[in-house]
């Protein structure tokens, strides 16, 4: 997946502003990635909770998925983690649940997924498993005008960004990159900075074509700055 420092993100800059915006997540941004083939380590759970999935309950308190990406969540590590942060007290994480949807709004939520699912691996006459989470997660922030979905997903993201283009009935939703994220967690000192790093090189700067076409850390966080030094300044 390619890192963007062309233009700021105005979702990013609002979740500066204001963090305890609902921010709804893909199944990626939960499961511990594994990239062994590319690297000589990897992330396992514990190691993945440490570096990411605490930081970023901690910095943002009203996170979500769907229930189709719970259904996604085999690891019983992520599971159980997940299971910790609704069963809190107050909940840490909100499942959205179609059921929550009234008869109108269900109709709608079917026109959207009539729009997104052909330009996905998911087959509804299936209900197969591969991208229903995201097919699933973004029908229904859009019927709710929830703003933000966060995605480790390149297709997924597209779906948001090219909305119009590809006319997918998501053009009020904006995307939040795991990158994003992992900048955000850095610049508010929260978290390990150095885990962070290698959180990005894992995710961004692994292979040789992506240290081709992205930015190697120092030149990210730059970047980075360059693109928010305003919000940054208000912070």
């Amino acid at each position: 997946m390619k890192v963007d420092l062309t233009s700021s993100n105005p979702g990013l800059e609002s979740i500066f502003k204001h963090p305890d915006q609902i921010i709804t997540l893909d199944a990626n941004f939960l499961i511990p990635p594994d990239r062994s083939k590319h690297a000589k380590y990897s992330f396992n759970f514990p190691k993945f909770k440490d570096v990411w999935l605490d930081p970023i309950f901690k910095a943002f308190p009203n996170l979500a998925i769907h229930e189709a990406v719970y259904d996604e969540l085999v690891l019983p590590s992520v599971q159980f983690y997940i299971d910790e942060m609704f069963n809190g007290t107050p909940p840490r994480v909100i499942v959205h649940q179609d059921e929550a949807l009234s008869e109108e709004e269900k109709v709608l939520r079917d026109s959207i997924e009539e729009r997104i699912y052909p330009l996905t691996k998911y087959e509804p006459l299936l209900d197969n498993k591969e991208d229903r989470g995201e097919v699933k997660s973004l029908a229904y922030i859009a019927v709710k005008e929830l703003l933000y979905f966060a995605a480790h997903d390149s297709n997924a993201i597209q779906l948001v960004e090219k909305a119009e283009e590809w006319t997918t009935g998501l053009d009020n939703v904006q995307a939040i990159k795991m990158y994003e994220l992992i900048y955000y967690l850095y610049k508010l000192d929260i978290g390990d900075k150095k885990a962070l790093r290698i959180l990005y090189k894992y995710q961004y700067h692994l292979t040789p074509k992506e240290k081709q076409y992205n930015p190697e850390w120092g030149q990210f966080i730059s970047g980075m700055d360059s693109l928010y030094s305003t919000v940054l300044d208000e912070n």
